[in-house]
């Protein structure tokens, strides 16, 4: 059974940081597609930032810059380091993970994800 546990989220001020953490269980996330999604009040839900089997990424163009996503395999975790956050950025955010190997092209796209987070939520103030 595939399992994803994020920690990290909270508040802060705008300018703040904050680093998601998500540790999976069941699998091997090297082996797996993961991202990063968030969902803000009253809107879809939206790729943040995804890291392809191969270690290739992609990133939304509003975080480009100031989030950067990394795995750490030994322990089967996944990050999302967050820098320079804004009132925008506010959300709860969730770590999906796939096991089939994702094209660049749909890595922000929740849709071919199965697996997925609890969430955490994530309060910028101005």
């Amino acid at each position: 059974q595939v399992d994803l546990v994020e920690s990290g989220g909270g508040s802060v001020q705008s300018g703040g940081s904050l680093r998601l953490s998500c540790a999976a269980s069941g699998y091997t996330s090297s082996s797996y597609s993961m991202g990063w999604f968030r969902r803000a009040p009253g809107k879809q839900r939206e790729g943040v930032a995804a890291t392809a089997t191969d270690g290739s990424t992609r990133y939304a163009d509003s975080v480009k810059g100031r989030f950067t996503i990394s795995q750490d395999n030994a322990k089967n975790t996944l990050y999302l380091q967050m820098n320079s956050l804004k009132p925008e950025d506010t959300a709860v955010y969730y770590c999906a993970a796939d096991n089939m190997r994702l094209a660049w092209w749909s890595l922000l796209l929740p849709g071919f994800y199965a697996y997925w987070g609890q969430g955490t939520q994530v309060t910028v103030s101005s």
